[in-house]
């Protein structure tokens, strides 16, 4: 499991959250997040500032895809109220590698520490982004 976290980190998933660099945490390879799962969510407290994130996914000059999460008004720390990120690729919680071929629908939330998805006016916060891959020499390696 670690050797897939390293993977993402050095060659597939490149995130910048405003100038800081995300380390995936080995903590979370602990959670079984199969598809499906669903966490509790936790509602933004009226007149706090609303967290946003914007994903854009840029195909890799020499292989794989970069992951770019822009996000304003939340802080990844192990704090209450703060949190963490969860990955989707095609509705399942995933650790980024080889994409299938065809449509791949990425999707990023905000949760916190307990994994509680942050929503505002009961809507979850989170981006989500198609990465459509054609056959290439590339993917059948």
């Amino acid at each position: 499991m670690l050797k897939k976290i390293f993977l993402v980190s050095s060659t597939i998933l490149c995130l910048s959250l405003l100038g800081k660099n995300l380390v995936i945490s080995a903590v979370e390879a602990q959670y079984n997040h199969n598809a499906k799962h669903q966490h509790k969510m936790m509602e933004i407290s009226s007149g706090q500032p609303i967290p946003s994130i914007k994903l854009v996914i840029h195909k890799d000059s020499m292989k794989g895809w970069n992951l770019e999460a822009k996000i304003t008004n939340f802080k990844f720390a192990p704090e209450p109220g703060e949190g963490h990120a969860h990955l989707y690729i095609n509705s399942s919680w995933y650790y980024l590698g080889n994409l299938k071929l065809g449509k791949n629908e990425i999707t990023v939330s905000l949760n916190t520490n307990n994994h509680q998805a942050l929503a505002h006016n009961g809507k979850m916060i989170q981006d989500t982004a198609i990465v459509q891959v054609l056959a290439s020499r590339e993917n059948r390696e």
